[in-house]
């Protein structure tokens, strides 16, 4: 995936940004579900599927977990984020009903926030000339 990154951009805060936050969307967010009104991204559509599913959700997810590196986060904000990580990816391996805690337990969204209050304090929006 950082081949098609250029070099410029791999670790730009505001890319990496931009970047982290497309991909929640895609994870958590993509489509609201008619009805019951929630969010449903590609992290519980995966779920549905035994095994594979949950893994591939958590590679994805760890994607969020390597960009914040490259931000330079400290240790024990990567833990924290390694371990909702963990955390998500356990619950969505109990059979038939680990879909559901995808609804109420959004890894990509908390490690989103973890990223955006690190980049708020150290690598702020720069206002527009």
């Amino acid at each position: 995936m950082t081949d098609a990154i250029p070099p410029s951009k791999r670790k730009d805060p505001q890319a990496i940004r931009a970047r982290v936050e497309k991909l929640e969307v895609l994870l958590e967010r993509m489509f609201t579900v008619p009805g019951i009104n929630q969010p449903v991204g590609l992290d519980a559509m995966l779920s549905l599927i035994p095994g594979v599913g949950t893994v591939s959700a958590a590679a994805l997810g760890s994607y969020i977990a390597w960009e914040a590196r490259n931000l330079g986060l400290p240790k024990w904000k990567m833990a924290r984020m390694s371990l909702n990580i963990g955390f998500d990816m356990l619950l969505g391996a109990i059979p038939v009903v680990g879909v559901v805690p995808d609804f109420f337990f959004r890894s990509n969204s908390r490690n989103l926030r973890i990223i955006r209050k690190h980049l708020d304090k150290h690598h702020p929006l720069e206002p527009a000339s």
